[in-house]
């Protein structure tokens, strides 16, 4: 079993690692964007990512968070490029279930978390494609950075025409949490604060990249931008705190005992 999850963990860092291209900025896709602080990350969360991602892909879920019939041409071609620039091991595609322990294997799970319940992700709460969040992530382990391909569908609208701002807020708390879990293992957002600068069209395509700038204990900050896959227009900025929990107590007990 655990032969078959290093080779999982070996196959996933060939196929998700970007490559920059030299004639655009560090993504390859946004401009403007500087790199992220150092940061080195604990061992042990190091180790809880990549148990994570390896045994998450031995249990053979659904993996939403890749193509379907619904993803337009510039979500492909997007896609397809950070692909390509995670063959060299410097990126690697995030995979995305529809519900939140699906994420954890099963040495890992507190005892609360091993009961099955009836609940979905938020952002993976419809089962007809294209309709909501459509969505892929890809991490970059030095850079300490996110970034996350997001296409909102019909079913996210606010303002005619254009994403609610809920639904950007959703997208970016998800993007610079999964951030946060690379750097601290289990964490929660503290503080979340999102200016928006111009509306996300229904059916467009952006790029949400979050990067660590801080840890200071237990609080990880860290900063986001929503941009245009053209890297010309700013979509939304964010900056967030979040906070390590104990590893070893769910969030009801630490809660309880405060």
């Amino acid at each position: 079993m655990w032969r078959n999850c290093v080779r999982l963990a070996r196959g996933l860092g060939r196929s998700a690692v970007l490559r920059p291209d030299p004639k655009v900025s560090r993504c390859g896709l946004v401009r403007g964007l500087s790199p992220a602080a150092p940061c080195s990350p604990a061992a042990p969360c190091s180790l809880l990512w990549n148990s994570v991602t390896c045994l998450s892909q031995a249990k053979q879920s659904k993996d939403y968070a890749l193509p379907n019939s619904s993803w337009s041409q510039g979500m492909m071609d997007l896609y397809s490029r950070f692909l390509e620039m995670c063959k060299d091991g410097t990126w690697k595609r995030i995979p995305s279930y529809n519900n939140t322990v699906d994420h954890i294997p099963e040495s890992l799970k507190l005892e609360p978390e091993k009961e099955q319940k009836e609940t979905r992700l938020f952002p993976r709460n419809m089962d007809m494609e294209g309709v909501g969040f459509e969505y892929a992530m890809f991490l970059n382990p030095s850079e300490k950075r996110m970034v996350c391909l997001f296409q909102p569908g019909p079913y996210l609208e606010g303002h005619p025409g254009f994403a609610h701002g809920g639904s950007t807020a959703t997208i970016i708390d998800s993007t610079i949490g999964g951030c946060a879990v690379f750097v601290a293992g289990r964490v929660m957002t503290a503080n979340l604060s999102i200016n928006y600068r111009n509306p996300i069209p229904l059916g467009s395509v952006v790029l949400v990249d979050s990067k660590v700038d801080q840890v200071e204990g237990r609080k990880v900050f860290l900063s986001c931008q929503v941009r245009s896959i053209d890297g010309q227009t700013l979509h939304a900025e964010a900056t967030a705190l979040f906070i390590q929990l104990d590893s070893t107590k769910s969030l009801q007990q630490q809660m309880s005992s405060q």
